[in-house]
């Protein structure tokens, strides 16, 4: 019998660290990027590709971790997930040769594969249906809280040395790690793995894809990929772009991220509920793309600290409201299918988070307005695409 989530706080609590960890670790690069460059004499495309070669490296892996988390069980390869992520970290810290940055980013990204949907069938496991939706929201905040608060921790870190954050992140992701091997059970007995193996037997990744490209689902995760291109395309030039332009230190960086930061997730904890049900979630979604669009383009117009703080602080606003916005649209869609959808969206995500820093990277050695301008346009395209929202292609009216 599945014990209420509240009586279920500490395995929560680790789970949703084991999360926060991969996040974490993903931003923790940012702020530190401008030295890395000088230091190793890298190029913004090279940098660009580094934090591509993450997300690739979870792509590819996702569809073969799936299987061996339904095949051996949940906690297992959240452990080997976490163990792997902490030496990926440290192996970054350590890593003198742009190959060794590179072999550091792959593994983290075989990790993320592991520990992602690890973490989140194994929250699935011990939640009633009608607690899962709050135990996913909390999953998405996770995600959220690290990928944005990642690049303002290894800013102040930095203050220690630029290899320092990275020895932090591979220092907790231990901690997360042997607390999971102590702690965590597998909520899942060897016969109940067999069945789900067997259920599972004659799905792929490639049929899933096609699966995805069905009106109900096609626009959503179109949109999931631009929001993941946007804010990956950036976050990784942001950095580089503040540093070149306005000779920005780390820590100068880090407090732009944490104070934006702060202000999306307060916006984000007390007035989303109340925006969506007010709006919509089509509405609301377009107006973030709307926001994001105007304030990408005045990022390349603007000077001064507190100039950039306040366009920093709304376009990050946009990518807040807006990731949720998706999940809860998609959620409202997928009814029975909910593993397909969380699937689905993890895949655009990381198409999203390849392409941005890869395109952003090869932009900035050209113009370092470019990454902006053209996310910019990314993001109208998508504005774009809302408007083929139609009444057919959604439920309860989602859309009207």
């Amino acid at each position: 019998m599945i014990k209420p989530l509240k009586q279920q706080k500490t395995v929560l609590l680790i789970l949703l660290s084991n999360i926060f960890i991969v996040f974490l670790g993903v931003g923790l690069i940012v702020p530190v990027m401008p030295s890395f460059m000088k230091e190793m004499q890298l190029s913004g495309q090279t940098m660009g590709y580094l934090f591509a070669a993450f997300s690739f490296a979870q792509l590819l892996m996702s569809p073969i971790a799936g299987r061996w988390i339904d095949t051996y069980g949940r906690k297992k390869m959240i452990v080997i997930g976490l163990l792997l992520f902490s030496i990926s970290e440290v192996i970054f810290g350590l890593g003198t040769d742009v190959s060794v940055l590179f072999l550091s980013r792959i593994l983290g990204g075989i990790a993320g594969a592991f520990i992602m949907p690890g973490v989140t069938a194994y929250i699935a496991d011990i939640t009633t249906v009608e607690e899962r939706p709050k135990a996913m929201g909390y999953i998405s905040a996770a995600i959220s809280l690290g990928f944005i608060i990642g690049p303002g921790i290894g800013g102040f870190i930095a203050e220690l040395g630029i290899r320092a954050p990275f020895y932090f992140a591979g220092g907790f992701a231990l901690i997360t790690c042997i607390s999971s091997l102590i702690i965590l059970k597998e909520p899942l007995s060897k016969a109940q793995l067999s069945e789900i193996a067997k259920l599972k037997k004659d799905t792929s990744f490639i049929s899933d894809l096609k699966r995805s490209l069905q009106p109900l689902y096609i626009i959503a995760f179109i949109l999931v990929f631009v929001l993941a291109f946007g804010l990956s395309a950036y976050e990784t030039v942001f950095s580089l772009f503040s540093d070149h332009k306005f000779g920005f230190t780390p820590r100068d960086i880090a407090i732009l991220i944490t104070v934006s930061s702060i202000f999306g997730v307060v916006v984000q904890v007390f007035m989303f509920g109340k925006m969506v049900e007010k709006m919509g979630e089509k509405l609301l979604i377009q107006l973030c793309l709307i926001a994001g669009v105007v304030f990408a383009v005045l990022s390349t117009i603007i000077s001064g600290f507190v100039a950039v703080l306040i366009v920093t602080s709304f376009i990050f606003l946009a990518f807040d409201l807006l990731r949720p916005a998706l999940t809860s649209y998609l959620s409202k869609t997928a009814e029975q299918e909910q593993g397909f959808i969380a699937g689905m969206n993890s895949t655009y995500t990381s198409l999203g988070t390849i392409a941005g820093p890869a395109l952003g990277g090869i932009l900035f050695d050209v113009n370092i307005n470019y990454p902006y301008l053209f996310a910019a346009v990314i993001m109208f395209v998508g504005l774009i695409i809302t408007v083929m929202w139609k009444e057919k292609q959604t439920v309860g009216g989602l859309a009207k």
